[in-house]
């Protein structure tokens, strides 16, 4: 009885032992292929880096490709107004923070960010150097772009969340990696580019489809949900910033309640209505004064201020500084004539 106890214990050791040496190869294994994608991500790396910092060798933005947008900082920036345009975002060297109302979006190699409707934000180089500049690749989204990419692989099903923001960053995975850098393989290769280039950025579209921000990709191109209406609205108070803001009237249009159309608005846009428009209306107020040269009173009655102390109160609480100031700060580094950068 005895015996016949040992060997069932020295059967169960043997039957451990195995297992524990199959689970230990497996995870070896695992670890040896972790190791390897993570060497081939920072060959990728340092490949756009490499190819990036050839193109673009001063400070700048350049268009290589239609649709493709390379930038070149050699120091940090001061906080800029711009518009972000439906766009995927990389960085190849430093970091950036895009701020949404008052919500900040961060940035660097190891992550993008995705914008999916015309905003106004305030964009500041966090990270750069003459030897380190800051280097990044923007890529266009096209509405149509992006829904025949849903209609072709299937992906079209509706937003699970209507209140997905329209702007996020998520981590930069080793499939939108690998695309990007063939992307950018193409601007030494330009024959070939009016072929491979939009089968690329449809593959970038895909991938993006099918990760952590698909749903708010697919705000785009399906109209379903709120964000259409949204996106409806934002075009209003673009076009008529300057005009007085009526949220019943654009309530109505859109067929929603006034309390549904602040919930839903705050969602997509991270601001009220209210709060949406006096941004626009500051920025192109601050355009006006840098580029066309305008003084503060001039500006402020152009974007819809009839009240000049309450125009530079309003001024100096976004910009953080009164508009002289800020302009005489920001004139050396923008030129006459330019317009609100595409972020």
């Amino acid at each position: 009885m005895i015996v016949e106890s040992y060997c069932i214990i020295l059967q169960v050791f043997k039957r451990n032992d195995v297992r524990t040496s199959e689970e230990t190869a497996m995870d070896s294994k695992e670890k040896e292929r972790e190791k390897h994608e993570a060497r081939i991500d920072q060959s990728n790396r340092d490949e756009l880096l490499e190819r990036i910092t050839r193109v673009i060798r001063e400070d700048g933005n350049i268009e290589p490709l239609k649709g493709i947008r390379l930038l070149r900082f050699s120091s940090p920036t001061e906080p800029l107004p711009g518009v972000s345009d439906p766009a995927f975002c990389v960085i190849a060297q430093g970091s950036k923070e895009l701020q949404l109302g008052g919500e900040r979006y961060r940035y660097d190699p190891y992550h993008y960010l995705l914008g999916t409707v015309e905003l106004p934000v305030v964009s500041q180089i966090i990270k750069a150097s003459k030897e380190q500049p800051y280097l990044s690749l923007r890529l266009k989204l096209d509405p149509t772009l992006v829904g025949s990419v849903m209609i072709d692989s299937g992906h079209t099903a509706a937003p699970s969340d209507t209140q997905v923001k329209a702007l996020n960053v998520s981590r930069l995975d080793s499939g939108l990696l690998d695309a990007v850098v063939r992307l950018v393989r193409l601007v030494d290769s330009p024959a070939e580019a009016g072929f491979l280039a939009p089968l690329i950025t449809r593959e970038i579209v895909y991938r993006l489809l099918i990760g952590k921000q698909g749903d708010r990709l697919r705000h785009i191109a399906v109209m379903g949900g709120y964000t259409p209406h949204i996106a409806k609205a934002i075009e209003r108070l673009r076009e008529g910033f300057d005009q007085p803001l009526k949220i019943d009237d654009i309530a109505r249009e859109l067929g929603m309640s006034v309390s549904g159309f602040h919930h839903h608005f705050k969602a997509v846009t991270a601001m009220s209505p209210l709060q949406f428009q006096k941004h626009l209306r500051l920025h192109e107020a601050r355009r006006l004064m840098l580029g066309e040269g305008l003084d503060a009173a001039s500006a402020g009655y152009r974007v819809g201020y009839n009240d000049d102390s309450y125009f530079n109160r309003e001024y100096k609480k976004l910009f953080g500084v009164p508009p002289i100031r800020d302009v005489e700060r920001l004139r050396g580094g923008v030129g006459p004539g330019s317009g609100l950068p595409r972020l």
